[in-house]
């Protein structure tokens, strides 16, 4: 009796450890890998950028998500043309990421159009209700959630930091691609709140490298102005350019005036 029971003990032992087997196996299996999609409306090229998508690989790595382990990012640019944003939003959906992160109020709208099921983490979105991103703050509804630019009172800071350096200053150039949402929604907001300061906001749209110089030139005309430059992908690409011609105007003006040249004059 013994020895059979032996024997039972034996052969239940041998069935559970290969019952046990196809479990370690499924446990040493590697991770599924999840594909996330990336749009960033900017350039390739831009250092801005490849550091910003460091940051967030760098940012997903810290969380236990790692590219070649457990997920795959897939990453489109629009090299900054508005133009191209449908074609490329419609590329990258056509991937079936299991999420897309994306740049700027044009990219999420681009996105928008092409799936109401992925869901879609925006950054650098200024007015997500107007634009028709999201239905609200509280309550986003929909596939689509993320990060608020700017609260619409940052354009009446601004500008008083303007008047604060320069406080001679009566005419402020707002720089910005009309194309681009928040350009039209900063621009409102400054014309509503400048008269309270004694500023007159003169729109100052650009596109290229060619425009800001024009822009810029023309606008140096006429004294006791400032520069007042919201976020723009234009611009951005562009910062030293701006900030070269704006200290070339204020080098020219000093040449020209001498002692008598103020800041905001």
């Amino acid at each position: 009796m013994s020895r059979i029971r032996r024997r039972d003990f034996v052969i239940l032992l041998g069935c559970g450890t290969t019952a046990a087997w196809p479990i370690a196996a499924r446990a040493q299996q590697p991770e599924r890998t999840r594909r996330i999609g990336v749009l960033v409306h900017g350039s390739q090229t831009g250092a801005v950028w490849q550091q910003r998508l460091a940051a967030f690989r760098d940012g997903l790595e810290g969380l236990g998500w790692q590219e070649g382990r457990n997920i795959h990012i897939v990453t489109l640019f629009s090299d900054n043309n508005y133009d191209r944003l449908p074609q490329v939003a419609q590329e990258l959906v056509a991937l079936s990421p299991e999420v897309i992160f994306a740049n700027t109020t044009p990219a999420t709208k681009a996105l928008q159009k092409e799936t109401r099921t992925t869901p879609i983490i925006f950054v650098q979105v200024s007015d997500p209700i107007s634009a028709g991103v999201v239905a609200s703050l509280a309550r986003p509804g929909g596939n689509i959630t993320g990060f608020l630019l700017y609260e619409a009172s940052i354009a009446g800071k601004w500008l008083g930091m303007l008047k604060e350096i320069a406080p001679h200053l009566t005419r402020a150039g707002l720089l910005g691609n009309p194309k681009g949402f928040p350009y039209d929604y900063f621009l409102r907001i400054a014309k509503a709140i400048a008269p309270s300061l004694g500023i007159e906001i003169v729109p100052a749209p650009i596109a290229n490298a060619e425009d800001i110089d024009r822009s810029i030139e023309s606008f140096a005309r006429v004294p006791n102005g400032g520069l007042l430059v919201p976020p723009d992908n234009a611009v951005n690409e562009h910062r030293d350019l701006v900030i070269a011609l704006a200290a070339r105007v204020a080098c020219l003006l000093y040449m020209r005036l001498g002692n008598s040249w103020r800041p905001g004059g």
